[in-house]
């Protein structure tokens, strides 16, 4: 009898998750989020969305064709790319604002530095920024939701505004914290917030659907349970020393802005976030430490974009000293 010994390189236990199967669960978890969006947004964050999705899928196809690449749209990862960046646009933002920042996400984002698995950063959060800093009005023109009568100015955009007065005489802090949960809670309660009774862009508006999206990922062992819980945690225990001891104001704070967007589906991008457990924890503080810093010290009023990409610069790093030691190595 034939004895056949397969030699094959590690890793030697493998699983039957394959990428489009990890893509599709982040679609699916996205998915309540992103048709409340459209809800609450209207038809234009529908063609955002479409748009968006769609450049994405076709800048992937072009670019592997022009390079003579196998074609690898159906493994969802340029879907997911481009349903991130919509759901980092307002509502209402014009079509092509969607197809600038979807071909820079995927072409220069991704495949300039090789492809799905060699980005050193979140492509999704990367087109944000270039299309934040090209067109910011058009990315900070908030539209109201449909179902609100009267626009307002988003949470954090109040309680932003509020800690711009002059606070050079310590008795006048009291006085400024009081003031923004003032502010804000005349802006929207905190049920508005959990439910996304409130405006902001499309994937900013309902913590609850978020939340549950990224317990799906969580169960179906998509994500660790690290970066969200130690990213979240961060910037609850940061916010409770930096803003008054307050725990309304910090509840604002963790509901409003993409804390849960960017804690569940962003930070932990697989090719721009450490792999080992060690570092994943120090990636997510991290995270929790830059959004609190320029939330609350910043000229934006919000962070987590910003802080995501600046960490996933810094991930080689943390991943090259928080990596545990080979077994049996020599100095």
């Amino acid at each position: 009898m034939e004895l056949k010994l397969n030699l094959s390189s590690s890793p030697h236990i493998r699983s039957k998750d394959k990428t489009s199967t990890i893509m599709r669960d982040v679609v699916i978890a996205l998915t309540p989020a992103t048709l409340f969006g459209i809800y609450i947004f209207g038809m234009n964050a529908l063609m955002v969305v479409a748009v968006s999705i769609i450049t994405a899928v076709l800048t992937e196809a072009g670019i592997q064709k022009l390079r003579n690449k196998k074609i690898t749209i159906t493994d969802w990862s340029a879907v997911v790319t481009g349903l991130l960046l919509a759901m980092n646009m307002p509502g209402g933002s014009p079509w092509w604002l969607a197809v600038i920042g979807a071909v820079f996400a995927i072409a220069i984002a991704k495949h300039a530095f090789g492809g799905l698995g060699h980005n050193f950063i979140n492509p999704a959060l990367a087109a944000r920024a270039f299309i934040m800093s090209g067109w910011m009005g058009r990315m900070t023109g908030y539209t109201t939701p449909k179902i609100h009568e009267i626009s307002q100015a988003t949470p954090l955009n109040v309680i932003k505004g509020a800690f711009s007065l002059d606070t050079s005489a310590l008795s006048q802090f009291k006085d400024v914290y009081d003031a923004a949960l003032a502010n804000v809670q005349s802006t929207a309660s905190l049920g508005d917030m959990f439910f996304g009774n409130i405006g902001g862009v499309i994937g900013e508006t309902s913590a609850l659907l978020l939340i549950l999206g990224g317990l799906y990922l969580l169960l179906r062992g998509v994500i660790s349970y690290r970066i969200p819980t130690f990213y979240i945690g961060t910037v609850a225990i940061l916010s409770f020393f930096l803003y008054g001891f307050n725990l309304e104001l910090v509840a604002y704070l963790l509901l409003g802005g993409g804390l849960m967007l960017g804690a569940f589906f962003m930070a932990t991008d697989y090719s721009s976030s450490p792999i080992n457990p060690k570092g994943q924890i120090i990636f997510a503080i991290g995270c929790g430490i830059l959004t609190v810093v320029i939330r609350r010290f910043g000229g934006y009023p919000e962070g987590v974009s910003y802080s995501i990409l600046l960490m996933n610069v810094a991930a080689p790093l943390i991943e090259k000293y928080s990596s545990p030691k080979v077994f049996g190595g020599g100095k």
